[in-house]
């Protein structure tokens, strides 16, 4: 048999070994398995928020004869074992007397036994080594006397294991919130909405006004309209400006979960509630809170909403008292809140509440004066991603061809639409000739700045200026000066046209 001292000093140094308790323990369970005649090793802490015995660590041969990682128990039997003033190994199983036989019982031991340490902390039972092996008449009384002589070391481990563990919850709710701030907090004022002067006009000319007031805004508009962007665009004007931007997809969250992710939960409120969560609505304070799609809300879920529009209180799952947050909430919708209401799905008092200052986002087919300004800023902002050099020019009579069309998916499907077509072309010119043909209408014109009696046909002086001068270094090679260069081409002075293509942010990399 070994020695106590040899094995005292070769259990603290497997189980100190790293802060990471299941490998410290699984290498413990090597070494044990050398004097004990044991299936498996395992380590308890009792969660009193949980009322159970949850385990911390597990090593053994098979897995699957161990009992579920969080065993509830109920509190009068733990107050019992509590006040048996046992601080030496003990043997449970289901032919001892009270209460090792209902420990077997709660831990389906059946026919086997486990010899368990008591771990004590400040004159407090704070957990348990348990060592289970396939009958108890195995452990004799050697094997207590050994395991004995190394509690202290197993305690001193079983602490820094849970201390670890609340540094490494607090470092992911830390890196969560981070996480959510990365995601949401990136900046997007109002002057650089494109289609502001034009198709947008109204709806920024709202914006502008609701902006730096903390009232709930409702954002109503097809699917792909930009209703994030605009919430984006009154989140940085407003006065919540320097505090967290949290999105939530109203939609994408499973239905028993809805209450969990918007207002969190305590440790214990339902089963796998191992930690507390703090909900969406708690990460957003001092700052907005995004509700889209919010007519996907069950109305469960829309009886709360409502509480915290009206308390700015929220209250988490299972938690005992409300919880003051001061955020600002924007809510957005591709549906009919109105007949949604009277159908009986949306809550007629929350439509009430949304409703104060409502915001209608036009589809992309009511605002075609925007489509070419919008389709030079994707193919810029597309090429860059793609690591496009030569950033390619559009075709004549492509700018007709997006105009012309319906685009049902509105600004999302123009911006997939110039990604695909840049994918394909690389630094060709942009054609867009996968869209679909109108049913009617003129042929495409040889050129998209050629005269036509449809007002929305016409496009921003700028813009057909750049489009030709991006045409002309795309012949050139880039070359701007010099003979055919796209000065030349163009009949301008080269430095004109240098200063020009400044104006316009216009940058064309010189093929060698």
């Amino acid at each position: 048999m070994v020695q106590k001292d040899d094995f005292f000093r070769e259990t603290t140094l497997r189980i100190c070994g790293s802060l990471q308790i299941a490998p410290a323990l699984s290498d413990v369970f090597d070494y044990f398995k050398q004097h004990f005649p044991i299936i498996g090793i395992s380590l308890h802490i009792r969660d009193d928020d949980l009322g159970a015995i949850r385990r911390v660590a597990l090593a053994a041969d098979n897995m699957q004869d161990f009992p579920e990682e969080i065993v509830p128990v109920p509190k009068d039997l733990w107050e019992q074992i509590q006040a048996i003033p046992v601080y030496g190994p003990q043997i449970i199983s289901t032919d001892l007397e009270f209460p090792h036989s209902t420990m077997a019982v709660y831990f389906k031991l059946e026919n086997m036994a486990e010899l368990v340490l008591p771990l004590w902390m400040d004159n407090k039972l704070c957990g348990a080594l348990s060592l289970r092996a396939a009958h108890r008449n195995l452990f004799q009384k050697v094997h207590l006397e050994l395991l004995q002589t190394v509690s202290q070391p197993i305690t001193i481990a079983l602490a820094n294991a849970l201390a670890h563990e609340r540094i490494q919850r607090f470092s992911e709710l830390l890196a969560e919130d981070n996480r959510f701030l990365r995601k949401a907090f990136y900046p997007q004022g109002i002057n650089e909405i494109i289609g502001q002067e034009e198709g947008m006009s109204n709806v920024m000319h709202l914006v502008k006004q609701v902006a730096p007031l903390n009232n709930t805004v409702l954002i109503l508009g097809e699917t792909g309209t930009g209703k994030e962007l605009i919430a984006n665009a009154i989140h940085f004007s407003s006065a919540y400006k320097d505090g967290p931007f949290v999105k939530v997809n109203c939609g994408a969250i499973p239905e028993h979960l809805i209450d969990s992710e918007l207002f969190g939960h305590e440790k214990g409120a339902f089963t796998g509630a191992v930690n507390g969560n703090r909900g969406r609505f708690e990460r957003a304070h001092k700052g907005t809170i995004f509700l889209d799609e919010i007519g996907e809300l069950p109305l469960q879920a829309q009886i709360r909403l409502l509480r915290v529009l009206q308390t700015r209180e929220i209250e988490r799952v299972g938690g005992q008292g409300a919880i003051p947050i001061d955020i600002r909430v924007i809510a957005a919708t591709h549906r009919n809140l109105e007949n949604m209401v009277q159908e009986n799905k949306f809550r007629e008092d929350l439509w009430f509440r949304l409703n104060v200052f409502p915001l209608n986002i036009p589809p992309l087919r009511q605002r075609k004066k925007d489509i070419p300004a919008l389709a030079v800023h994707f193919i810029k902002t597309k090429a860059k991603e793609l690591g496009i050099k030569n950033v390619p020019a559009i075709a004549p009579g492509a700018l007709r061809r997006l105009v012309q069309y319906s685009w049902p998916g509105n600004v999302r499907e123009l911006e997939n639409l110039v990604e695909r077509e840049l994918i394909i072309k690389r630094e060709d010119l942009l054609t867009f000739h996968s869209l679909p043909t109108p049913a009617a209408g003129p042929a495409d014109a040889s050129s998209p700045l050629e005269s036509n009696n449809d007002p929305a046909m016409l496009w921003p002086l700028d813009d057909a200026i750049a489009a030709h001068i991006m045409k002309a270094l795309h012949t050139t090679g880039g070359k701007i000066s010099g003979p055919g260069g796209a000065a030349e081409l163009l009949q301008v002075n080269a430095n004109t046209l240098r200063s020009r293509m400044r104006k316009l942010k216009l940058r064309y990399q010189r093929n060698n």
